[in-house]
């Protein structure tokens, strides 16, 4: 008769289908960061229509909470390490985008200048007080500053519409958190000049 076995099996953790696309974004397969956008957007999607539902009338949105919610109901405890993690941020961000532009084309904001009012992009966490049309305006502007200087353009959406530090922003990066601290101070600069002139982006 054979001895018992005395040995135990270590039951590792599932790990969610969104954590296993962080993992392979990650590891730079370009069909699971694809992939992984949708999961993303849906699930912003609903947590911003329940943020709503419960808030009083004229309350803002806020891309910081609703990220690091997802980030927590889609993720779990399956850690995918910092490069995973990355990836879930960039395209959360991409996501909170589209969210706020969808909203306010819906609200069919596209009229431009008596009402404006100056705005600008603080260096704090966010919650998302622009006015529809602000919005879209930024929209534009933003896309702007991609054309121009794409690393700019990626730290404004690590932090303003993830909700990243300057240290995190640097990690996601690569580069160091003075330059990111600089990128920012520089982005916020030219998009207030750009949604302050004369109520129009892209005028000098």
């Amino acid at each position: 008769m054979a001895p018992h076995d005395t040995k135990t099996s270590v039951t590792r953790p599932v790990e969610s289908p969104t954590t296993v696309l962080l993992r392979a974004a990650a590891a730079g397969n370009s069909e699971a960061a694809a992939d992984l956008l949708p999961v993303l957007y849906a699930e912003l999607r609903k947590l911003a229509s329940a943020w709503m539902a419960r808030q009083p009338r004229g309350h803002t949105l806020q891309p910081t909470a609703l990220v690091h919610e997802a980030y927590a109901r889609l993720v779990g405890s399956g850690d995918p390490g910092w490069a995973g993690r990355r990836q879930f941020f960039f395209a959360a961000a991409r996501a909170m985008q589209d969210i706020l532009v969808e909203h306010a084309r819906r609200k069919g904001a596209l009229k431009r200048g008596g009402d404006r009012q100056r705005i600008d992009v603080p260096d704090i966490e966010l919650a998302v007080r622009l006015a529809p049309e602000d919005m879209l305006a930024l929209d534009s502007a933003l896309a702007m500053l991609k054309e121009s200087n794409e690393r700019m353009h990626q730290v404004v959406m690590l932090r303003f519409f993830a909700g990243l530090t300057v240290q995190e922003t640097a990690l996601a990066l690569e580069v160091d958190a003075s330059t990111v601290a600089r990128d920012w101070r520089v982005a916020r600069a030219w998009l207030f000049g750009q949604l302050n002139a004369d109520g129009k982006p892209g005028d000098d």
